[in-house]
């Protein structure tokens, strides 16, 4: 699962860089172009960010589970 979060991580950190980069990118397109590109770009960076929040979540319900006290059998 630590995994699953890392890369999470390091996907959210790249979309979030690179939204710094696009408008570059993006320069020469019209200006109904550049606001498509800018508008996708935050709605796959803000669907990763819930990925990674929703799978820090799940992380934390199995190690609640995990550390709570079990009956011996």
């Amino acid at each position: 699962m630590q995994a699953k979060i890392d890369r999470a991580r390091r996907w959210v950190r790249m979309l979030e860089e690179d939204t710094r980069l696009l408008a570059n990118r993006v320069r020469e397109l019209t200006p109904e172009r550049q606001k498509s590109a800018q508008d996708y770009a935050a709605v796959l960076t803000e669907h990763a960010r819930a990925q990674l929040e929703e799978l820090i979540r799940q992380h934390a319900f199995w190690d609640s589970i995990e550390s709570a006290p079990h009956p011996a059998d």
